[in-house]
């Protein structure tokens, strides 16, 4: 069973290819009623989700039983005060209880806004002054529930704190107050152009910013799960992210649940690329999305030791990816990656969708849902094979959606990013000819060389391909005759020590297959690199240590 078809309106191609897309629903569209509550009348034995811990405990979700749960769930929330609009934290790493608590608040028309377990107080006080954060739940691990009682004391509008499968004076005891709770919930009245979500992003520079999405996100994401993850009825998708990050709305959730495919969840603490592979082949994973860091990782271990035999596709977004690794994980799987791109403020605005020909390193054409160009920095368009920022245009009298609706106590930032009635999403790109999108970087890495623009990913591309690179970034160095010169930072492999030799092999393996204008001036070989705690690398801290180095 699966509803998607209920919201929305497609026109394909002879091959199959999504080429329109037009989202149709009622004023008070609410996922938890409408979807999970509906397919619990509809599919109620239906499987909604498999679950598995760290130490291989299992769990299994029908929607009758997410319907159910979330409706205790959401009187639990309510007997303590929370009400439509109010702003709640939820910090559940990948707890099972998540996918119960998020159809809960959405149907108190509460504002969910998901977190990492990794935040400190300082981080988390940041986020309770912005936001007006009125209630957290989180996670019985580690100290998070004593963080959140000390910034309690420090932030008085944070009233209530709730623990999972933990009892700790000064907060509620959610689990014991879920097995009391009722089953049966009225109606919330609550309308789809309400605020429903929100994302502190991990941007790379700056604090981050509070983004907000309204309830008609949810469906949004049709197109991701149906036409770049390619999910099917009955099948079982995994997407490797917690639940704090924009990427587990993308893959564990809204768009599979409306297209009928449950969601796989496998709780661990510690990433392990063998465990997680031999996860999937015991659940028998249908569908998988991962950042490029994490096929890295499969490669090096060698996807090939276990077989998948019920995996039909994989795709990959969060970073761009190097056609190195495209290509081995073609090799060792023969399944072929499929690309996309979007943001924390966004759905999918451009990948390799179903019946598209990937192409290695190409993020693949725009979906339908949004009208995509490319301009220069006087927002005129740019020609084919010319790097531009890359934004949208809303179609005339038509609403934007899958586009946030505002930055959260932040209305100059809303406005400056909209300049124009033209979204800037700060990412620059190149189109081919054939109409193929190619990653380049943000407007702020861009290397201005020579008079040459050089983005950073090409060069990473290159080096990527040599044995001994783990990770890599590049980044422009200040010189008075050129403007900049190039810089190429490498966590080595391991079995690869640190040493000047790697280091001019590493140069001279990558300059003698790019242009002269591209060709890495210093190399250096470091430990770790400077991230995001989501784990995007922090070029603007490589350039400051360069700065503050030189």
């Amino acid at each position: 069973m699966y509803l998607y078809h209920h919201f929305c309106r497609e026109t394909l191609d002879e091959q199959g290819v999504l080429t329109g897309f037009e989202l149709c629903y009622p004023e008070n569209y609410n996922f938890g009623y409408d979807v999970v509550d509906e397919m619990a009348r509809l599919a109620p034995s239906q499987r909604a989700m498999a679950w598995c811990g760290a130490d291989h405990s299992r769990r299994e979700f029908t929607f009758q039983d997410i319907s159910r749960l979330s409706n205790q769930a959401a009187n639990v929330f309510a007997a303590h005060g929370v009400r439509k609009g109010d702003r709640v934290l939820v910090i559940l790493k990948r707890h099972y209880e998540y996918w119960y608590v998020a159809p809960a608040l959405h149907k108190l028309g509460a504002v969910m806004i998901p977190a990492t377990h990794m935040l400190t107080r300082e981080d988390l006080v940041y986020r309770v002054q912005t936001a007006g954060i009125s209630a957290a739940i989180c996670t019985p691990d580690g100290q998070m529930a004593e963080d959140l009682l000390a910034v309690q004391a420090q932030c008085p509008e944070l009233e209530t704190v709730f623990t999972v499968r933990r009892t700790l004076a000064g907060a509620v005891d959610f689990t014991a107050e879920l097995e009391q709770a009722s089953d049966t919930l009225d109606r919330v009245d609550t309308r789809a152009a309400e605020p429903m979500l929100m994302y502190f992003t991990s941007g790379t520079t700056g604090q981050p910013k509070a983004v907000i999405h309204d309830h008609t996100y949810s469906l949004s994401h049709i197109i991701t799960a149906r036409h770049w993850q390619c999910v099917r009825e009955n099948g079982l998708h995994l997407t490797v992210a917690e639940t704090g990050w924009g990427k587990a709305s993308w893959g564990k959730l809204y768009g599979q649940w409306l297209c009928g495919c449950a969601v796989m969840v496998y709780d661990f603490n510690a990433f392990s690329p063998g465990r997680l592979l031999r996860v999937m082949a015991e659940f028998g994973v249908t569908s998988f999305c991962a950042p490029p860091t994490v096929y890295r990782y499969f490669v090096k271990y060698g996807m090939q030791r276990v077989p998948l035999p019920q995996l039909e596709h994989i795709t990959t977004a969060g970073e761009a990816l190097n056609p190195e690794v495209f290509r081995q994980v073609e090799e060792q799987t023969g399944l072929t990656l499929r690309e996309g791109f979007g943001q924390t403020e966004s759905v999918l605005m451009l990948g390799t969708l179903r019946g598209v020909t990937p192409r290695p390193g190409s993020m693949g054409k725009p979906t339908p849902l949004y009208q995509v160009a490319l301009v220069d920095d006087r927002g005129q368009p740019v020609p084919d094979g010319v790097v531009g920022e890359l934004v949208v245009i809303p179609r005339p009298g038509q609403h934007q959606h899958g586009i946030f609706m505002a930055y959260c106590g932040d209305e100059l930032l809303y406005r400056q990013v909209w300049r124009g009635n033209v979204y800037h999403t700060g990412d620059t790109a190149w189109r081919d000819e054939d109409g193929y999108y190619w990653y380049v970087g943000r407007t702020d890495d861009l290397i201005k060389t020579r008079g040459f623009r050089v983005g950073p990913f090409e060069i990473e591309n290159v080096l990527m391909e040599h044995p001994a690179v783990l990770e890599c970034a590049v980044t422009g160095v200040p010189d008075p005759d050129r403007g900049q010169i190039i810089k190429g930072t490498v966590v080595p492999a391991e079995g690869y020590p640190p040493t000047k030799h790697l280091e001019q092999e590493l140069i001279a393996f990558a300059n003698s297959r790019m242009a002269a204008y591209k060709w890495i001036s210093i190399l250096e070989l470091v430990e770790e690199m400077p991230k995001t705690i989501s784990g995007k690398i922090r070029r603007v801290e490589l350039r400051e240590q360069e700065a503050a180095s030189g």
